[in-house]
């Protein structure tokens, strides 16, 4: 079964009268993940699109970015995007329920909230209410402050990061601990671990785009220490 025809069965369910926790039960072990993964995404990047106040064509194309969607498939993705802005169910409700599907702090729900980042950030703005938004997920997903700083600090284009913040670690922290949390997150973000995370291949694309940011502030603190 493809990873749409599952993603439609889903969609179907929850267009039945189903519920959101009872869709998601089903969706507990790979490669069933995988389509709650991408459910996630588009559900909470569709109610987060509509945070500011509108939806743009940048923050939908920004989906494309992520996840390759074929042709014949384009409908189908319209649909959940489409019902996910509608519905009656919160945003906090889709956070929880893929937070019990993965497990607070699984290093997949930083994935998640990266791929929020980014389509927040697709309209060239970062709005208060997007910032207020991702940070209720984060919560929700037992992602910690100073993770989600982090993430913020790569992400939002008003300024150059904080190559400390983007690491993770703090000016004062040691050179060999610096090192260290440069080395775990080149390891965290390695393609293989994200696929073992039942994570889509399409989002491979924001972890390169994390592998450099992640690079360049090692580079720029080296450099900085002499």
């Amino acid at each position: 079964m493809s990873l749409w025809t599952r993603i439609t069965e889903a969609l179907a369910a929850l267009r039945s009268g189903e519920s959101l926790a009872d869709v998601f039960a089903t969706l507990r072990t790979p490669p069933e993940r995988t389509a709650a993964f991408t459910i996630a995404v588009i559900a909470l990047g569709a109610k987060m699109a509509k945070a500011d106040g509108h939806v743009t064509r940048n923050e939908v194309s920004a989906f494309r970015e992520v996840f390759t969607i074929p042709k014949e498939e384009e409908k189908n993705a319209a649909r959940v995007f489409n019902l996910a802005r509608t519905d009656v169910a919160g945003f906090e409700q889709y956070a929880e329920q893929v937070a019990r599907l993965f497990g607070k702090r699984d290093p997949a729900l930083c994935d998640l909230l990266e791929g929020l980042f980014y389509i927040a950030v697709a309209d060239g703005e970062y709005h208060a209410a997007e910032d207020a938004f991702l940070a209720e997920v984060a919560a929700i997903f037992g992602v910690g402050d100073r993770a989600f700083r982090s993430l913020r600090a790569r992400f939002v284009p008003d300024a150059d990061p904080d190559p400390y913040a983007v690491l993770g670690v703090g000016p004062e922290t040691p050179f060999d601990e610096i090192r260290a949390a440069w080395r775990r997150q080149v390891r965290e973000y390695h393609p293989d671990r994200l696929i073992a995370r039942g994570v889509p291949q399409e989002a491979v694309k924001i972890a390169e785009k994390h592998m450099i940011a992640v690079n360049r502030a090692w580079e720029e603190i080296q450099l900085e220490r002499g």
